[in-house]
Order: C-alpha cells, then structure tokens, then sequence
C-alpha cells in the first residue's frame, strides 16, 4: 500500500485526538468533572487517587454552586478518624446554615487540608485543587468505587443528578 507523502495515517489521527480528549476537563450542564475524579453524585463530592490507597476528597463544583454561598467554616474529621461511605466526614457553615459533609470514600483520615482553617473560601475558589478537603486511607475501595460516578457512567449520571435542583440559569442546557 502506497501512502501520500506527507499524509497523516487515520489510526495515528485518531490517536491523537483521543489524547487531547484527555487535556481538557469535562464539562457537564456547565460545570467541571475532572477525568482523574470518582464523583458520589447523591451527595455532590469527588475522591481522587493519589496512591498507595491514598484518596483526596473534596466537595464537586455542583456541590459548590448550589451551596448558594461562601463556606466560612470547613472542619473535617480529625486524622486517624475512620469514615464510613457516605457517613459524615465534617461540617461545613455556610450563611445562615451549618451542614454535615459525607465521604465518598471508607477509610482513615490521614491528612486534613490545614489552609481551610484560615481560607475556607477555596472551596469556592478552587474545588478540585486547593479546595480539597481531606486525604482519606481508603479501606474498602474496591467496593466504594462500584458506588462513585467516573468514566462512561459520569454524563448521564451527573446531568440527571443536576436536573434534581430547580433550573436556573446557571445549568447549562
């Protein structure tokens, strides 16, 4: 088989189109799902693998925006506290309102993100970085993660959680 000079064969196209799929985060309805997140979209939180068991949980961009406000206060569990999946994991105080947070994660809290204390506002700012809330030593992932929304199942699962709220302008049609 002869090929132009110059052409570029389809399977490498495709190929590389499928890795720049990758550098740009998805967007559901409008808002950010991290390809590298499991999302529990009942209780609108994401974990993220960091290794060696280790998962990073934070409240999902979702979660965010319906909250209706700022967070003023996050206070997580403290370290060597063992959570449950969907169990509380801490409270957080928004305007007029303090409201527990779930885990979507079982395991032992390892690590607490400590710049919450003084700027709580990162939530807001930044959910999927400097908004994380908490590092979890998953226990039971294997199981967990049957529960958690990523990859093929997110769109579908994720939009029909969005719709659950009144729309407003702020969800993407």
């Amino acid at each position: 088989m002869r090929r132009r000079v110059g052409s570029t064969p389809a399977s490498f196209r495709q190929s590389l189109l499928s890795c720049l799929f990758f550098l740009v985060p998805m967007l559901i309805l409008g808002f950010d799902y991290p390809d590298d997140c499991y999302f529990d979209l009942d209780n609108d939180m994401w974990c993220r693998d960091l290794g060696d068991g280790r998962m990073q949980v934070g409240v999902s961009a979702f979660g965010v925006k319906i909250s209706g406000n700022y967070f003023y206060m996050c206070r997580p569990k403290s370290v060597g506290t063992e959570l449950e999946q969907g169990k509380t994991m801490g409270v957080v105080e928004l305007s007029k309102t303090v409201v527990t947070i779930k885990t979507p994660v079982s395991g032992a809290v390892v690590e607490i993100n400590e710049a919450l204390e003084e700027t709580p506002e990162l939530i807001h700012q930044d959910p999927y970085g400097a908004g994380w809330i908490c590092v979890v030593q998953a226990s039971n992932w294997a199981d967990d993660v049957t529960r958690l929304a990523h990859g093929d199942t997110l769109v579908q699962a994720a939009e029909r959680r969005m719709r659950l709220e009144p729309i407003d302008d702020w969800i993407k049609p």
